[in-house]
């Protein structure tokens, strides 16, 4: 598990070009694929600051990145709060967002993210605290239910689903992903499923965003940390649906048209198909990268303790 590798590693490292000396911050850094990348190629002195949400996950990447000593630190929290967990002075030469579920969190039953594994309805990235997707499953009145499968999954079937949920769970409550799983897929007409995916698949997307508020704070976060890179240095995203990757769009174009940016990528970097082989989550992977606008001066984060240059 620690040592799988991340998504459009090469094309990453293409776009953020990471050089020795260099500053970087992985805002995501869950297993610590692309950390790793970046270090490896900012060698021997650049650093790197990663953040996760998920304390698991920064245990594994922590035992993955150890070898790099002083030049990598971690810390929990989420990419919302970035300006308050930097704390950094003069910007960061690359910053990466890889969104969506880790390996980790989709590969472990008891995480409960996978309608592939039995598990608890769990899907919260920071356990830590918060509603499951098991609390929102059966707290929420039906027409919440197919608003909130509709507008995060972008599922054609959610009042179906919802009333199916709905019925489901006067007779018990749902506890398991194997349960809500078979509940969609009965809801689902036959001829109407997905051909390349389970019939669960984008209400299981809904509800994950939903737990853990994936898409509310995603673009002031990426405006936020536009402002925390240097002139001329760059920031990467990497999406895994059209939500994702919309808000993304928008928040490029946004920076592009204030002067503060410019877009790297008119059009998103997909995997190819020997990588897609290898790793089928990789299909509906896409990248995307702006660059600071040069002569604009890179904003110092408020609070947190300071994470310095590179010797």
């Amino acid at each position: 598990m620690i040592g799988h590798a991340p998504v459009l590693r090469v094309e990453v490292q293409a776009l953020l070009q990471p050089r020795p000396g260099g500053r970087y911050l992985d805002a995501t850094v869950g297993l610590g694929g692309h950390a790793e990348a970046i270090l490896q190629a900012s060698e021997p002195t650049g650093t790197l600051l990663g953040i996760d949400r998920d304390g698991e996950a920064l245990g594994l990447a922590s035992q993955r990145l150890a070898s790099f000593g002083p030049r990598v630190r971690l810390l929990q929290g989420r990419y919302e709060a970035l300006a308050d967990l930097v704390g950094a002075e003069g910007g960061f030469d690359g910053i990466l967002f890889d969104l969506g579920a880790s390996s980790l969190q989709l590969d472990s039953a008891a995480r409960g993210f996978s309608f592939g594994r039995e598990g608890p309805l769990d899907m919260r990235m920071d356990q830590s605290g918060g509603e499951t997707a098991a609390d929102v499953v059966n707290r929420l009145p039906e027409r919440d239910l197919a608003d909130l499968i509709f507008r995060w999954g972008e599922e054609r079937w959610s009042r179906k689903i919802a009333r199916a949920i709905a019925e489901a769970r006067r007779r018990e409550a749902i506890r398991t992903t194997a349960a809500l799983a078979d509940i969609v897929a009965r809801a689902i007409p036959r001829g109407a499923w997905p051909r390349h995916i389970h019939p669960a698949t984008r209400t299981f997307q809904a509800l994950r965003i939903a737990v853990n508020e994936e898409l509310t704070g995603l673009g002031p976060a990426l405006e936020g940390a536009a402002d925390l890179l240097r002139p001329g240095g760059r920031m990467a995203v990497i999406s895994f649906h059209s939500l994702e990757d919309r808000i993304v769009k928008q928040t490029w174009r946004r920076l592009e048209a204030l002067e503060r940016g410019r877009i790297l990528t008119k059009r998103p970097v997909t995997p190819g198909e020997d990588e897609i082989a290898a790793n089928p989550r990789a299909r509906s992977a896409k990248l995307r990268a702006m660059e600071r606008a040069p002569g604009v001066r890179a904003r110092s984060a408020r609070g947190g303790d300071s994470f310095g240059e590179a010797a």
